[in-house]
Parts: structure tokens; sequence; C-alpha cells
């Protein structure tokens, strides 16, 4: 019975948990970006720069294999492979859910 109870519970309250996480992370993230990120990719993840991506609006799980790929030297580039090397691994998680979070829209004119 006490298993049941917490199966319950744990089916009652986990997405609440998830959305307190992943609060929590987007709210990091986007600190983290408006300190390291924004001078190139924008307050919100859109470009202020010709030669830097969009990053807002992108699937977390590209922005995080990206960063770590970055960081480790795997994806070559001068400039973010520095910003990128100090970044943790909690750091990079944070990035990805704050900029997947910024909803884009296109629309044709």
């Amino acid at each position: 019975m006490r298993l049941f109870s917490f199966l319950c519970a744990l089916i009652l309250y986990a997405p609440e948990m998830v959305f307190a996480q992943n609060s929590t992370a987007i709210a990091a993230g986007k600190a983290k970006a408006l300190a390291a990120c924004n001078m190139c990719h924008g307050e919100i993840g859109i470009s202020n720069l010709p030669n830097a991506p969009h990053l807002a609006g992108q699937p977390e799980m590209y922005i995080t294999e990206q960063l770590k790929a970055m960081r480790s030297g795997k994806r070559p580039s001068e400039t973010m492979s520095f910003i990128a090397k100090p970044l943790t691994d909690d750091e990079i998680a944070n990035l990805a859910a704050w900029y997947a979070s910024v909803e884009i829209k296109a629309s044709v004119k």
C-alpha cells in the first residue's frame, strides 16, 4: 500500500518538480547568457552580428552538444572555444534551457 501511495504521489507531483527544476535552469541560463553571450548573440538569442548565429528557439540538445564540442575543441571556433572552455556541464545545460525556452515565430508577408 505504501508503494502504491508513493507511486501515486510521484505521478501527481513529478511534472511540477520537473517544471520547477526547468524554470530554475532557465533563470540561471538567462543570467549567464546576459553576462557572457548577449554581446554577440543578443539579449534573447537573436544575433547582433552577421557571423554569430541566432540561438533563440534552438533545441536544448543541439545547444548542449555544440557548446560541449566547442569546449572540448572537437568543433573548432577561435572565439567560442575560448568562451566555452570554462563552462561547466550545469552552465551549459542552463544556457541550453534558456535559449530553447525562447519562442520564435516566423511569418510570410
